[in-house]
């Protein structure tokens, strides 16, 4: 009997997009997420807009984030922001 191949594994790359936060395909489907964790850079946003503390999120979280961590997350998204504004306005104001 011949043997059957084993399944060659396609490597992942990890994308880090700062000290604390990362892009990961084989996790959370490559959305940015705090390294080592799960937990959704959108997520920890969206609890910023709706006016949460940082202690609160932290908290929320079990600790598994730093007031770092989560300035990191707000200067990412500020950079995605001023990059990317022209392909998020559908259409021009009229003043």
């Amino acid at each position: 009997m011949r043997a059957l191949p084993k399944k060659q594994q396609i490597p992942v790359t990890t994308n880090m997009l700062g000290r604390y936060i990362v892009a990961d395909p084989a996790i959370c489907h490559g959305q940015p997420t705090f390294r080592g964790t799960r937990i959704l850079l959108s997520d920890v946003l969206e609890q910023i807009a709706s006016g949460m503390t940082w202690e609160a999120i932290i908290e929320e979280w079990h600790g598994h984030l730093t007031k770092e961590a989560i300035a990191e997350g707000v200067r990412l998204a500020h950079q995605a922001l001023r990059t990317h504004t022209k392909e998020l306005v559908s259409q021009p104001v009229d003043g």
